[in-house]
């Protein structure tokens, strides 16, 4: 009995050491994690920057953002949407910096990014510490697990650092991302991403609304590649306002021209709905998801299974311009109790063109122009005859680049069909011509 008493108190004096050992080790890691954010924060203030955007007859802010020095001499990154009204309309608005030690000044604009989100600026400083990036960032070499430090001035409250963690490039997109779990906001944007070296990873770029810590960072090598291309010329003076905006419009055309040769050779794979069969995406970027209106109050009088898939390849042009989506939509419809005349009608309904139109986007788009025809994209009775419609709007602002809406219905069948879209975004004709056209053609009917 006392033996067996001993025993059990030995265990449990030793189950106290352990514990008391383990907390000691949490805290102190605690402690440990700690002292490398005060660290990299201590030694950032010199080389972190608001980035304010300015009516200039009015000389107030109209936006904000951040960015960093990458160089001794005042170079410095931020995102492009932080700068892009000073890039669109120089006349109206102009940038300035107010630094987190205090100092402020000019901000001139020397390079853009547009498909990555980045900008390269310099201010009037000399002689300043700056950012150097993760060279295994840059070597594609940093962990899953990572912990990272984010910087910059979310609402306008001060500088402010985040720990987060790196959970690698996101999947299904068309641009390389960062998954970082830490809580960007607003303001923070062109703010530094860095590793516990102090050197920066990413560049704070955007966080998903609905998500709890779910942001996203340019990965560090797109914002290296920017500063290297740009050399000497980031030093010149002699850079003007509309040769940055004309270089948009250039990037723009130059990016979407690699976007649909992409999806161009990806090309569609074959997907079943009811009878027929349709094209759907093949390229990693689309995300897919499926309704119905089976569960509708009150019934339906035609059911509607659809799916759609929508590129993860936007782009941000302007505020109230994001453009270069892509999107497939496929919907079964069958009668409940309609007639054939009311299931035409309802068809009709549903298949209206989705272009953006009026309101803001006059200053963006010429007016949207339709051609409706009945087609027959193969020999029968494996290709059904369609009725399609086609409607294309042009940018007025980058030549060549049009939003195209196409929608094709199956007419085969009278209580039956299978409704269509293909709907793409700053798309060349030549372009939409030829995968408009394989999209029909891949519309097929069985047995």
């Amino acid at each position: 009995m006392q033996k067996s008493f001993f025993g059990a108190l030995v265990r449990a004096i030793g189950l106290s050491v352990l514990i008391a050992v383990c907390a000691s080790d949490m805290a102190s890691a605690a402690q440990g994690e700690g002292s490398v954010a005060e660290r990299i924060y201590a030694a950032a203030p010199p080389r972190l920057l608001q980035i304010r955007t300015l009516v200039a007859d009015a000389g107030r802010q109209t936006s904000i953002g951040s960015g960093f020095l990458v160089s001794a001499d005042g170079l410095a990154i931020t995102n492009y949407h932080v700068v892009s009204q000073a890039v669109l309309e120089p006349d109206t608005y102009r940038l300035e910096y107010i630094a987190a030690d205090g100092s402020q000044g000019k901000v001139t604009l020397l390079r853009v990014d547009l498909p990555n989100d980045l900008a390269l600026v310099r201010i009037d400083k000399k002689d300043v510490p700056f950012f150097a990036f993760n060279q295994a960032a840059l070597d594609g070499k940093l962990a899953k697990g990572e912990r990272l430090y984010s910087m910059g001035n979310p609402l306008d409250l001060g500088f402010t650092i985040i720990e987060g963690t790196y959970n690698g490039v996101t999947d299904h997109t068309y641009t390389d991302r960062i998954h970082f779990s830490g809580a960007l906001n607003p303001g923070m944007s062109g703010g530094p991403a860095v590793a516990a070296d102090g050197n920066v990873i990413g560049v704070n770029v955007a966080t998903r609304r609905g998500g709890q810590l779910i942001s996203f960072l340019v990965p560090a090598r797109f914002a290296a590649d920017l500063l290297q291309r740009s050399g000497e010329n980031a030093r010149s003076s002699d850079v003007k306002p509309s040769d940055i905006k004309d270089e948009v419009g250039r990037q723009l055309v130059a990016w979407r021209s690699g976007l649909y040769k992409s999806l161009g050779e990806a090309d569609f794979r074959s997907d079943t709905f009811g009878r027929y069969r349709a094209p759907a995406a093949q390229a990693l970027w689309f995300n897919c998801w499926a309704s119905t209106n089976a569960g509708d109050t009150p019934k339906p009088r035609a059911s509607v299974n659809s799916t759609e898939c929508s590129s993860d390849t936007s782009v941000f042009v302007a505020s109230d311009l994001n453009i270069g989506a892509i999107n497939i939509n496929h919907s079964l419809v069958k009668t409940v109790d309609l007639n054939q005349f009311q299931f035409a009608t309802y068809l009709i309904r549903i298949s209206q063109p989705r272009l953006s139109v009026g309101g803001p986007f006059k200053k963006w788009y010429t007016p949207e122009r339709c051609h409706e025809d009945f087609v027959q994209a193969g020999a029968a009775p494996q290709h059904p005859p369609l009725h399609v419609v086609w409607c294309a709007q042009a940018y007025r602002q980058f030549e060549g680049l049009y939003d195209v809406s196409l929608i094709a219905v199956t007419q085969d069948q009278s209580l039956e069909a299978l409704v269509s879209r293909l709907n793409m975004q700053a798309v060349g004709y030549d372009d939409a011509i030829a995968l408009g056209k394989r999209f029909l053609e891949a519309v097929q009917a069985g047995k």
